[in-house]
Parts: C-alpha cells; sequence; structure tokens
C-alpha cells in the first residue's frame, strides 16, 4: 500500500491566509511535496506568484475550491488552470466541467455529498454510490470533508467511499487529530489535507515542526489505527 500523504494547507477558517508565501518560503524544506490554498482570501496575481514559488520549490501544487454549481466549478478550473495548479480539490462533477478540467490538463478531484455550511450531508450509501459514479468519469479521484460529516461516522464513510472506487481518496477539512492520522493511513487513503491545525499549533510550534511531526508519524512501520 503506497504510504497516504499529508498536503500542507495555506488555509484558516477556510480562507489562504494573508501571509501565506512568507510561511510556505519559511518551511519549504519541511518533509511535504504536497501544498496548496484556496482560492478565497488572495488575488490571482498573489496565487500565481505563489504557485510558480511552490514549484520553483519542486512542490506539486493543489486549490481547494468550495464551489456548490456548475458555473463556480467553472470558475475554479479557470483558475487552477490560469495559475499553473496540478490538482483542483473540490468544487463538484459536471459533464461540461469535467470535459473543461480534461482539455486545461488540470487533475480534478471533486467533493461528493450535499456540502451546506462546509458541512456534509446524506447517508453513507448515496456518498458511496455518487463517488462510484463520479469515478467513471476522467476525473482524478474524489475527495471528501469526512471530518465535517454530519449524518453518520467519518470512519464509517470513509471506509465506505474507499471501497466503492478505484480512484484515489483525499480528505479535506478538520484534520487535527493522531487519531485522525492514523486512521486515514490504515483505512488507505491516498491523502489529507492540514490547514488549520497548523495554525492552531496542534502538532507543535512552527509550521516546518509540525509537518515533520506529521511525516514522521505516517512513515512508522506500524501507527496504530485509532478512533477519532
Amino acid at each position: 500500500m503506497a504510504q497516504t500523504q499529508l498536503i500542507v494547507m495555506l488555509t484558516w477558517h477556510d480562507v489562504t491566509v494573508q501571509n501565506a508565501k512568507e510561511i510556505f518560503l519559511e518551511a519549504r524544506d519541511a518533509p511535504a511535496k504536497y501544498w496548496g490554498f484556496k482560492d478565497v482570501g488572495i488575488d490571482p496575481e498573489q496565487m500565481k506568484d505563489l504557485v510558480a514559488c511552490m514549484k520553483d520549490a519542486g512542490k506539486t501544487t493543489f486549490m481547494e475550491c468550495l464551489a456548490t454549481d456548475e458555473a463556480g466549478t467553472e470558475r475554479g478550473i479557470r483558475i487552477a488552470a490560469d495559475c499553473g495548479f496540478d490538482y483542483l480539490l473540490g468544487a463538484h462533477y459536471y459533464e461540461a466541467t469535467n470535459r473543461l478540467a480534461a482539455e486545461k490538463k488540470l487533475r480534478h478531484m471533486p467533493f461528493v455529498g450535499t456540502r451546506r455550511n462546509h458541512n456534509l450531508y446524506g447517508t453513507i450509501e448515496e456518498i458511496a454510490s455518487e463517488a462510484a459514479q463520479v469515478c467513471r468519469s476522467t476525473v482524478t479521484g474524489i475527495n471528501i470533508s469526512a471530518y465535517r460529516y454530519q449524518d453518520g461516522d467519518p470512519r464509517e464513510l470513509i471506509c465506505s467511499v474507499l471501497a466503492a472506487i478505484d480512484k484515489p481518496l483525499s480528505v479535506a477539512g478538520s484534520v487535527s487529530t493522531l487519531e485522525q492520522i492514523d486512521f486515514l493511513r490504515s483505512a488507505g487513503a491516498w491523502a489529507f489535507t492540514i490547514g488549520g491545525a497548523f495554525f492552531e499549533k496542534k502538532f507543535g510550534e512552527t509550521f516546518s515542526e509540525q509537518i515533520e511531526f506529521v511525516d514522521r508519524r505516517l512513515r512508522e512501520p506500524s501507527a496504530a489505527g485509532g478512533e477519532d
């Protein structure tokens, strides 16, 4: 099984922080290949500059988009492609926007399920079924806000979605404990994002120290799967 990856997000309270570039430059040598931020709280020129800075440092880049409708998804795809991101996390799947992402050579991992106020709703069966259906298209994978799931057990949701799809799964939002990280690793998630927990110093003092701490946890021979 491939190692689960950390995606470092320069976002807090679902907005890109104003000093995102400064934080990245201070922590760019930490052991994280995947970095990203949202299309909120930062203007397009700053986005392009930060993406270029990340790529110059050898990073793979992710933009997270919280759009739920087709127009917002199209906008997110165009912004991500224009800024040079490698991946778009979030937004939703629509046939037209999926074609647009392919034309732009942008790897899209859309949200599934019903999202309101940054929370996830729906039965586990409905969400897993939607994930399976979306994966029949050319999307790169699926993105879920599992730890913001309001209608059931996040762990059961993660396992059910993983069982339903044959493409990578990323988990975005509210990952803030070792138990969650251990579970995501043991379940076989491809990646997960951490943003707010780093700003809240849940895993150490500096960004670099916290990235190193999480990276060590992911590399341990047998991190025990825990409960959230």
